[in-house]
């Protein structure tokens, strides 16, 4: 990460919001629509949703909307007809808008399927707001040189890693003793595994405590999420797999936590809402008023910790594991994640299956070294047709 000073102070900042209608992308449209004057948007981009993108174009007034699905073009570009907004669709035209002249980029797009958009915001030398964990998880050490190469700056937005970031004492890094991501644990934190062999996706996606989409609802009732935010930790701040803790902290007030070689343990903390986060790096390195509800400790009255359930959640594991190995080994984990969270919530196989279908993937992946980014997109190619295959026969089993 590079610290520089921010010139939002003294003159408007142009924004391009990638992955504008899934929750963090909502949440970040709701803060610049409170101030459209300091946030003048150059581009929004979407997935699929053209009803919730053709809202935002409307009352953002961007120059440029692209939607990754070709199917809701038609529909899209007659919303927006008269309104002067340049109207595109397909993956090359996501890629393209990251391109677009901008001084602050939201990186919001789920998936391995962010990568290339946020490899191009990068290259365009400004700051890159990252809340695309998959992009770091698959792309490590290539992304974080490239950054340095094109004099970018690179901000967290899960609210794990910007609160370590706001607390994290770059300048020293040997009086740095640990890391310490925080996680609610999801909604089966009390579940016996008897149980969660029968969960179902509308359970899956109700968290306790932040509103998500659906894929990341389900990486943190399996915590995986958790897995990628510890993969992402290493990469962003330079800490080895070993100096990462993980403790599940159910109330969500405490973010995460920096210890020091002094004994002291500095910690960011507040109400669960994507939107401070993501103000801190949109106004970074001053701060944002934000309608977010304050934190009151005595309505809190009690926080609890408690350590992960490694058996009942291997996906932390797993984790840990492909860490250690290289982000060949990441790519792979997060494909396979991908794919076997697809077939869950299309329910062809149970959640249990997801972990099961991971490992497998894992077991089955050679030649993980990576040298550039076409490694990475292999290597991802490759474990998603080895996953793919893995879960449709546990279907092809399951039916027998």
């Amino acid at each position: 990460m590079k610290l520089s000073e921010n010139n939002s102070k003294t003159k408007p900042k142009r924004v391009t919001i990638l992955g504008s209608t899934g929750s963090v992308g909502c949440s970040t449209v709701d803060l610049i629509a409170r101030m459209p004057e300091q946030f003048p948007v150059q581009a929004l981009v979407a997935n699929k949703n053209w009803r919730v993108l053709a809202e935002q174009a409307i009352k953002l007034k961007p120059k440029r909307v692209v939607l990754a699905d070709h199917a809701g073009y038609n529909d899209i570009k007659k919303a927006l007809g008269g309104t002067g907004i340049n109207v595109a669709a397909g993956y090359d035209a996501v890629v393209e808008a990251a391109a677009e002249p901008t001084d602050w980029t939201m990186a919001a797009i789920v998936g391995a399927a962010g990568l290339k958009p946020t490899i191009t915001a990068i290259k365009q030398g400004k700051v890159v707001a990252l809340a695309n964990k998959e992009s770091l998880v698959c792309g490590g050490t290539l992304l974080m040189n490239l950054v340095k190469v094109h004099n970018a700056t690179l901000l967290p937005v899960d609210s794990e890693h910007s609160a370590i970031f706001q607390v994290f004492e770059e300048e020293h890094p040997k009086a740095i003793e640990k890391i310490i991501l925080t996680a609610s644990g999801g909604p089966f934190r009390k579940w016996t595994a008897e149980n969660m062999a029968l969960v179902t996706p509308e359970q899956a996606v109700a968290h306790p405590n932040w509103s998500m989409g659906a894929k990341i609802s389900v990486d943190s009732a399996s915590m995986m999420n958790k897995g990628l935010e510890l993969i992402e930790a290493h990469h962003l701040f330079g800490m080895p797999e070993q100096q990462i803790d993980i403790v599940v902290h159910p109330q969500s007030i405490i973010h995460s936590l920096v210890s020091y070689v002094d004994g002291s343990v500095l910690a960011q903390l507040g109400s669960p809402d994507m939107r401070t986060p993501i103000a801190y790096a949109l106004s970074w390195p001053t701060r944002l008023s934000t309608p977010v509800k304050r934190l009151n400790l005595i309505e809190v009255s009690s926080m609890t910790f408690e350590a992960p359930d490694v058996k009942r959640f291997p996906c932390l594991s797993l984790a840990r594991q492909v860490t250690r190995l290289g982000e060949g080994a990441s790519t792979a984990l997060n494909a396979a994640n991908e794919v076997a969270v697809q077939y869950f919530l299309a329910r062809k196989i149970g959640f249990l299956s997801i972990p099961v279908i991971i490992e497998k993937t894992l077991d089955q992946m050679s030649n993980l070294n990576v040298k550039n980014f076409d490694d990475i997109f292999d290597i991802d190619r490759i474990a998603r047709i080895k996953a793919t295959e893995i879960a449709s026969r546990k279907i092809l089993n399951q039916k027998n």
